[in-house]
């Protein structure tokens, strides 16, 4: 257990101040010291894992190689550190006390009363070190999701209240991420909140190492000061966390601050390297100094809800960023598209995506969406249901196959151009049934796909349950839409393209998934790529 050292992250105040991105940025900063890091996150819900979630209830379900169905601050972790992450770096509730029950029910236990301590606290402890043990690394950072002083994240605190005393101070600390808020009408930045956040945590056993102070203002010297004495820390153990232009400049922000330093120092690691963050660096010269800009229509049924493409949103910034051209991405529902406005809502844009998503509300708004750029030969990337909604446009407008559609749309549909697949319709159960993780593509030569990738075989992450339907395979590609990409063990369609079209790709995985900063997808790297070129035309 104490091979690797723990860092714990959890927050205090208010949700939604960035432990995910702090905990990405920390691990950067250590990564680029040199050292072997992961990061994990533990939801205090009592979900299984995010599967079932709707998107407006917990933004983007993260997808992994080895088909977990993740928080979307994987995908953070993930486009920071250039490290796959798996099943082991998600970690909720839900699947404790499953744990916790499936070993009661085969009498694991011994007849013994199965209670939070010291039975589903050990059961989190077991999965903390899980990852130590399967991979080699110098440090795993911890983000405790949640809120300290949430009822259902107490478990969670206890756990690491245990295993700060198991593992010694010198392998296990905690930075804890506060609020400090600026009273506008007093003009005073107020320590009070973080104060009680401590409190509130110290109540729970647990005394923080390390504050990570967000605010809008920079900390003055007294405050820092009343800080570091009313929460029982070093004075120089009190960070500043500004906002911050980008996610991506945290990590820079974070170096000068010495938060690595000072976890380090905590650690009782002496003389580490600098850190190399030159290619960090160039990304965000880049991203910063963009010599042109195009306008993306990002067409969805949840655009209300921006967490809920989080990736995608992602892999347009590192895309951007190759071709030194800033991405603005325009929200469009699918549920106010039609035949009727696709002019008035897409004909200025310089190209546009088709989101994936789930049911029937919206569908006919993304087919919309696909005829007008189709027709106006307006660059498009279809991604999963974006894909399937293509060869659904393709079949009603171009085979003149008016029904055409899917069978998750329209059961009774004579033209079931995607299906349910076969190993699907038995399932009963919704949560992690789908074709899930990552899967071998092949890519024919002489396609766009293969000018992409450069490559005849790929691999890459699904999320689905409905697939293109073969019996319709001759007609497709007859008439002008070829099928690039399959995969070749269960003979299913993975890509679709029309060559006669300027750039009309549709996957029916999600390469967003893949996109970090130092490995931007080549597909968003084409595509946007292809609407500069139709902006400059």
């Amino acid at each position: 257990m104490a091979s690797a050292k723990y860092i714990f992250v959890t927050g205090g105040v208010t949700s939604s101040l960035g432990k995910g991105i702090i905990a990405a940025s920390l691990g950067k900063l250590l990564q680029a010291r040199g050292y072997r890091v992961t990061i994990q996150k533990f939801d205090p819900y009592i979900n299984v894992d995010p599967g079932t979630l709707n998107p407006y209830e917990h933004g983007e379900c993260y997808v992994t190689d080895d088909g977990a169905e993740t928080d979307l601050d994987l995908g953070h972790y993930e486009r920071f550190l250039n490290i796959p992450t798996s099943q082991d770096n998600n970690i909720t509730t839900g699947r404790i006390y499953n744990n916790v029950i499936t070993k009661e029910r085969k009498g694991e236990y011994l007849g013994k009363t199965v209670q939070v301590v010291p039975h589903i606290t050990d059961e989190i402890k077991r999965n903390m070190v899980l990852l130590a043990e399967k991979g080699a690394y110098d440090f795993i950072i911890t983000e405790i999701g949640g809120c300290v002083g949430d009822i259902e994240s107490l478990p969670f605190i206890e756990a690491v209240r245990q295993a700060k005393w198991d593992l010694g101070a010198e392998n296990a600390i905690v930075v804890h991420l506060t609020l400090i808020p600026y009273l506008k009408a007093a003009k005073e930045l107020k320590t009070k909140p973080t104060q009680h956040s401590v409190k509130q945590l110290l109540q729970e056993g647990v005394q923080p190492d390390i504050l990570v102070c967000r605010s809008e203002h920079a900390l003055p010297a007294d405050i820092r000061k009343k800080l570091a004495l009313f929460c029982n820390v070093e004075y120089s153990n009190v960070i500043e966390a500004l906002d911050a232009d980008t996610i991506y400049d945290v990590p820079i922000l974070m170096r000068k601050e010495k938060l690595a330093e000072r976890v380090l120092e905590k650690m009782n690691i002496k003389n580490p390297k600098e850190p190399n963050l030159d290619k960090w660096k160039e990304f965000l010269g880049k991203l910063k100094n963009p010599t042109d800009e195009i306008s993306i229509g990002l067409v969805g049924k949840y655009v209300e809800l921006p967490d809920a493409y989080k990736s995608i949103a992602e892999a347009f910034i590192h895309a951007g960023a190759v071709n030194e051209c800033k991405v603005n991405l325009e929200w469009i529902s699918s549920e106010l598209l039609s035949n009727d406005n696709a002019e008035e809502l897409l004909g200025h844009l310089d190209g546009v995506l088709v989101a994936p998503g789930f049911g029937e509300r919206g569908i006919e708004g993304k087919i919309s969406a696909i005829k007008f750029v189709r027709e106006n030969k307006t660059p498009f990337f279809g991604i999963c249901l974006g894909m399937q909604c293509a060869v659904i446009e393709f079949g009603r407008n171009v085979l003149d196959l008016p029904d055409a559609c899917s069978t998750e749309i329209n059961s009774d549909t004579k033209n079931p151009l995607i299906d349910l697949m076969e190993e699907q319709k038995k399932i009963t159960n919704m949560g992690g049934t789908m074709r899930l993780g990552a899967f071998d593509c092949t890519i024919k030569k002489g396609t766009l796909a293969h000018e992409i990738y450069g490559d005849t075989t790929i691999s890459e992450r699904h999320r689905h349950r409905y697939e293109f339907n073969n019996s319709y395979l001759d007609k497709i590609n007859g008439a002008g839409m070829l099928t690039s990409g399959k995969n070749a063990l269960n003979d299913l369609v993975e890509i679709v393209e029309i060559p006669e079209h300027p750039f009309f790709i549709g996957t029916q995985f999600h390469p967003e998934l893949k996109s970090t900063v130092l490995n931007p997808h080549p597909l968003f790297v084409n595509f946007v790529k292809a609407s500069l070129d139709n902006k400059k035309e």
